[in-house]
């Protein structure tokens, strides 16, 4: 049996992407394809940030801004900074600091 499933790419249009933004999202899955392959997911992309990405369910983000290498992004949800690292590891294992 052959179930097909689909999913939106958030704030992109669905006429046409840009050059970066498809270099971008093919960096990001060729990253998920490596490191997280049967996670459940988002896509998008930030007009605000210039990054595509794909947003996983453990709250690691997989970006790219303009076609550029992938950054792994870990948002710390109690003071809202935003933490960039170059490996998929080193996102897995950050723990924040805790707030004094």
């Amino acid at each position: 049996m052959n179930t097909t499933q689909n999913f939106t790419v958030y704030g992109l249009s669905s006429d046409s992407i840009s050059y970066c933004e498809a270099q971008g999202l093919s960096l990001c899955f060729a990253a998920y394809a490596e490191n997280c392959t049967g996670m459940s997911f988002e896509v998008g992309f930030n007009p605000n940030s210039g990054y595509v990405y794909i947003a996983l369910e453990n709250g690691i983000s997989i970006c790219s801004m303009l076609g550029r290498s992938v950054e792994y992004l870990v948002s710390d949800w109690n003071t809202g900074e935003e933490h960039f690292f170059d490996s998929y590891h080193e996102a897995e294992t950050f723990e924040p600091l805790e707030a004094e």
